[in-house]
């Protein structure tokens, strides 16, 4: 089912209630549609103009250097290889809502890595859609964040459909169809598998999107 941006933009617009700040987390396994749906939310709200803006969660990944320390390079993308604490204190830093510019991390897809300070989340922007597979999961740390949020929406995809979706992902970064296949179900599959298991009850679930 495509989301009702019309109906998820009327909902936001409502939590926001007058000129405060808000946080809405859209939560989903990966290839669930989480940053198109950010993104379409982003440009319907009115984009940086209006003082809409997106942080993904993607953004906190831990360097491959310390993934390799704590041989998790091959799990890359499952909860532990996340720095929760930071995320966390930047999400405090937006809900305080103070003067200063926020610089937030933002993940580049091409080079692996995470690009520190590479959005800045200003005074002017009210509405905060914070984008990524476990902001919702029901365990600590994760579950540390829950209460940051004013508003939630999951994308409930059937795990055939993600399967497919991520296959098509790893083939599109130069990957033949072997080895995507594999690294489709060695490592995101179970990380999907994660977040349906484990994700808390949403405020809104959108399903077969």
């Amino acid at each position: 089912m495509t989301p009702d941006i019309d109906d998820l933009a009327d909902q936001i617009r409502v939590k926001q209630s007058g000129d405060r700040r808000i946080l809405v987390a859209i939560v989903g396994a990966p290839a669930s549609g989480k940053s198109t749906l950010s993104d379409r939310l982003y440009h319907h709200l009115g984009g940086d103009k209006a003082g809409a803006a997106v942080v993904p969660m993607d953004g906190f990944h831990f360097d491959d250097a310390i993934l390799k320390e704590r041989d998790l390079l091959p799990r890359k993308g499952a909860p532990n290889t996340f720095d929760v604490g930071g995320l966390k204190r930047t999400l405090v830093a937006l809900r305080d809502d103070q003067p200063e510019d926020v610089y937030v991390p933002v993940f580049d897809r091409n080079l692996e890595i995470s690009r520190g300070s590479a959005r800045a989340i200003s005074q002017h922007h009210r509405i905060i859609l914070v984008e990524g597979n476990y902001l919702l999961l029901g365990q600590a740390p994760w579950k540390q964040l829950h209460d940051l949020f004013d508003l939630s929406i999951y994308l409930d995809v059937p795990e055939e459909t993600l399967r497919d979706r991520l296959i098509e992902r790893w083939t599109g970064f130069g990957f033949d169809q072997e080895t995507a296949t594999r690294k489709a179900m060695g490592n995101d599959i179970p990380n999907a598998q994660t977040v349906v298991r484990l994700t808390i009850d949403p405020d809104i679930r959108i399903t077969n999107a």
